[in-house]
């Protein structure tokens, strides 16, 4: 089956763990690769109101244009 590019591509979560909450809801995530990313909650991971402490585990997924940034898509405590 050919993808379409019409259709967006369904981005992969990479596993994380926060290192420091940083000021305007960003925080500052560690993955398992080592490398170090900056990420916002999403919508859907943000409806209730959540307080992300560091050494929570989260599922970060990657912006496309800019590796060093992403959002926070789940939470696991």
């Amino acid at each position: 089956m050919v993808q379409s590019p019409f259709v967006p591509r369904r981005p992969s979560l990479v596993k994380g763990v926060v290192l420091e909450p940083l000021p305007n809801g960003v925080y500052r995530v560690e993955l398992e690769n080592g490398a170090k990313v900056l990420a916002h909650v999403a919508d859907r991971a943000g409806t209730h109101f959540t307080r992300l402490l560091a050494g929570d585990k989260v599922g970060v997924e990657l912006a496309e244009t800019d590796r060093s940034r992403g959002r926070i898509r789940e939470i696991w405590r």
